[in-house]
């Protein structure tokens, strides 16, 4: 009840105008404490010299951004642009083969960058996970694809595989773990659907094929084997009108985005203020309630942007990859909060909706869930603030489903259906505050530490309180009718109201024994 619920005009406005205004004011206050502190000891090692132009120092707190922007930017560039230089001519010349293509340029290109062994080692899997799926015992293909899984996770086995690998560079690290990752991830995708197929077997060809196309093939995301085997082999590569036109535009869109993020990390260093305690006691709860929600935002900005240039290159490919992630600003329940879609997508076709069927059974929720966040945690890397996050977000997931469940129960839907839609909205625009800003800290917790997350939660939660907790609560509130709003405004386009049908003739007889 109430998707479709309107509110007047002028209390949207009211909302904006309430939002920008904390939004502006919490940016002040960083900006200030990233002006005035840029010459502490604890921002040394991360806050290095920035453009030369701009005058000020950069946060380079991130290494991944910095790798893919900065420091092996042209490494990526080149490596990317040799794939969809190949990709196009075969494209153009035997379409038949592009899947054979992908497979062999992204084989060269992990061989340059990595060396024979790597190769080796990721081939070794390939082949021991294939065989397994020979057998098509769906829970055989799990347990050993997670035990694979955790070998790149617990000591002493990381180490056992990483020193087949030699030599050394900045990036070799990264590399080596995300392309062993999602290497295991893909092979269990392919064993499960190779499970399903009745008649006979995928050959080990069409594994290799899914496992080096190279966009995908160190950082994601995953595209369930499924869909990438129908669509790296169908041979029909024609588009749609104006589909090349969307493709540069996303192109132009990502540069555009990274041009400003470079531009406010020389102005807010929200990546390393988190990471000085003595610093963060002393500023404003506005500043510190704001800066978690901006390492929030800066984190989904990144996993869009980066996600982004790869699916800009795969749609080039005639695929169609996994959504960006949907943004922590447009997120107020927990069956929707994700950073990384490919996983998610994974997970939910594989383990959630398995294990959970129509989600309406309280105890098949909670066995789907567990098992979901259990694997979740293992993927991350086991930690206690990983399991910390895990059961946190698993817990907000079913306290989810049993608070749905309670309010469909009398009295509560009868007052409901007594109210009008529009305070139906606003009433459940209130519990869905409370849930937003559970949300952020428990990923807060993930992204950064769970000191900062304890001290977000402190000031906004204790000391804070009334006024700090009461204020943010409320410019929350405001976000989430504007939340609201959009997804109204969105229903009506995606579905909008029918025409109602006419009404059947009436009977005269019938109308005279009235």
């Amino acid at each position: 009840m109430g998707v479709k619920a309107a509110l007047p005009r002028y209390e949207l406005y009211f909302y904006n105008v309430v939002l920008c205004t904390a939004m502006l004011w919490a940016a002040r206050w960083i900006f200030d404490v990233s002006s005035s502190n840029s010459n502490r000891k604890t921002f040394k090692t991360s806050v290095q010299p920035g453009w030369y132009y701009s005058g000020r120092k950069m946060d380079t707190a991130d290494v991944e951004w910095m790798m893919w922007f900065s420091t092996f930017r042209e490494h990526v560039i080149f490596a990317l642009s040799g794939h969809v230089i190949f990709a196009k001519i075969c494209s153009l010349l035997a379409p038949q083969y592009r899947s054979l293509v992908f497979m062999v340029y992204g084989m060269l290109a992990v061989f340059t960058s990595m060396g024979w062994a790597y190769v080796t080692l990721i081939l070794s899997h390939c082949v021991l996970l294939y065989s397994i799926s020979l057998v098509k015992l769906r829970w055989l293909c799990f347990v050993a694809g997670l035990t694979t899984l955790a070998t790149f996770k617990m000591e002493p086995f990381i180490s056992w595989q990483a020193g087949f690998v030699t030599g050394s560079f900045e990036l070799r690290p990264l590399l080596f773990y995300g392309g062993c990752g999602f290497t295991i991830m893909r092979c269990m995708s392919f064993a499960l659907e190779n499970c399903e197929k009745k008649d006979g077997n995928y050959s080990i060809l069409e594994l290799l094929k899914y496992n080096f196309y190279l966009p995908f093939f160190y950082f994601g995301p995953i595209m369930t084997f499924d869909k990438f085997y129908i669509q790296a082999n169908n041979p029909n590569l024609t588009r749609k009108d104006g589909e090349m036109w969307n493709i540069c535009l996303q192109g132009l869109l990502h540069l555009g985005v990274i041009m400003i993020v470079a531009v406010l990390l020389h102005f807010m260093y929200i990546l390393t203020i988190p990471s000085d305690m003595k610093l963060l006691k002393n500023i404003s709860d506005w500043a510190l309630v704001g800066l978690a929600y901006l390492n929030l935002v800066y984190d989904w900005v990144k996993a869009a942007v980066m996600f982004g240039v790869i699916n800009t290159i795969s749609r080039l490919d005639h695929l169609d990859p996994p959504k960006p992630p949907k943004c922590i600003t447009m997120l107020y329940v927990f069956s929707e909060t994700h950073f990384d879609r490919g996983i998610n997508d994974f997970l939910c076709k594989y383990v959630y909706n398995y294990l959970g069927g129509k989600h309406d059974n309280v105890l098949d929720e909670l066995i789907a869930s567990l098992c979901t966040f259990g694997i979740a945690a293992l993927w991350l890397g086991p930690g206690w603030v990983v399991f910390i996050w895990a059961f946190l977000n698993c817990f907000g997931r079913n306290f989810e489903l049993w608070t749905a469940q309670f309010f469909t129960m009398e009295p509560f839907i009868s007052i409901e259906m007594a109210i009008s839609e529009s305070m139906s909205r606003r009433i459940r625009a209130v519990f869905n505050t409370f849930n937003f800003w559970t949300i952020v800290l428990y990923n807060v917790l993930a992204l950064n530490s769970l000191e900062f997350a304890k001290l977000v939660a402190k000031r906004l939660l204790l000391k804070g309180f009334p006024f700090t907790t009461i204020t943010v609560m409320f410019v929350t509130y405001c976000l989430i009718q504007l939340i609201k709003e959009r997804e109204r405004r969105q229903a009506l386009i995606d579905d909008p109201d029918p025409i109602p049908p006419p009404a059947p003739p009436v009977d005269p007889n019938k109308q005279k024994a009235e």
